[in-house]
């Protein structure tokens, strides 16, 4: 059964699954999906296009599903999809999608801190720590085992690498690849995220292999050449193979 407050306002035609606790001045749109055992603290706002997984905890001032910040958004039907086990803290924002993508994505056991914004048609990944006051502008992608600290600025369209830790007050317009630190200003390559990496169970073999790779396709002139050289030295490295498919593939660019 779900424990709804009197001093809630929820649509009928949103759909509750069970065991839900929706706090006083929590209001929750028509076309909204929310599964079972999600905690909305007080003052929680769940508009039209959201579809909520299970135990998820929305702390007060929560907005999700909320308009797109984007011009060309023209009142399309859209959705913000959010995962399980996450824990959303106080004042965040979670743009759904536009036209563009169609949703907005966040995984499953996140901890997205007080005052960060998801903006339209962002996919952020799983098992994610996004920290207080951090802004991701429109369709930027997250990989799995982020962890970003504060005050971070993220620009349209920018993808981030799995496992990588992102100084706090740092900016980016170009692409964080996986497994690394990045900070200072302009934002540079710093190394290899070797506390993350041990932490999360990578064998000191990978994390050698994931090292000298970096050295290997940072030491080219022509990112190119050094990751032809990578994959040829590590054939059989699926975390290798990762990092120069995400090199490859990148539209903004890497940072070095």
């Amino acid at each position: 059964m779900n424990q709804i407050s009197p001093m809630a306002y929820v649509d009928p035609e949103a759909i509750l699954g069970d065991n839900n606790i929706i706090g006083p001045f929590c209001y929750i749109d028509k076309n909204t999906v929310i599964g079972d055992n999600n905690k909305l603290y007080n003052s929680v706002t769940i508009h039209t296009g959201a579809r909520i997984g299970n135990n998820n905890e929305f702390f007060p001032g929560a907005s999700i599903s909320t308009k797109p910040q984007d011009l060309k958004f023209k009142g399309e039907e859209t959705l913000c999809e959010i995962g399980n086990d996450n824990s959303i803290r106080e004042n965040v924002t979670i743009s759904r999608g536009t036209a563009s993508k169609g949703k907005t994505v966040v995984g499953s056991n996140n901890l997205l801190m007080e005052n960060m914004h998801v903006a339209h048609d962002c996919v952020i990944g799983n098992g994610c720590i996004i920290g207080n006051s951090t802004k991701f502008a429109g369709e930027v992608v997250v990989d799995d085992y982020a962890i970003i600290s504060a005050t971070c600025l993220f620009h349209q369209f920018c993808r981030v690498g799995s496992y990588i830790m992102f100084q706090g007050g740092s900016r980016t317009s170009q692409d964080i690849p996986p497994f690394v630190i990045a900070g200072k200003e302009p934002v540079r390559y710093a190394g290899v995220n070797l506390i993350g990496l041990r932490r999360r169970g990578f064998t000191n073999e990978t994390i050698e292999a994931i090292h000298d790779a970096y050295r290997i396709i940072y030491s080219k002139g022509v990112l190119k050449d050094g990751i032809t050289e990578a994959r040829a030295k590590y054939p059989d490295s699926k975390e290798v193979e990762y990092i120069c498919s995400f090199i490859e593939t990148s539209k903004r660019g890497v940072i070095r």
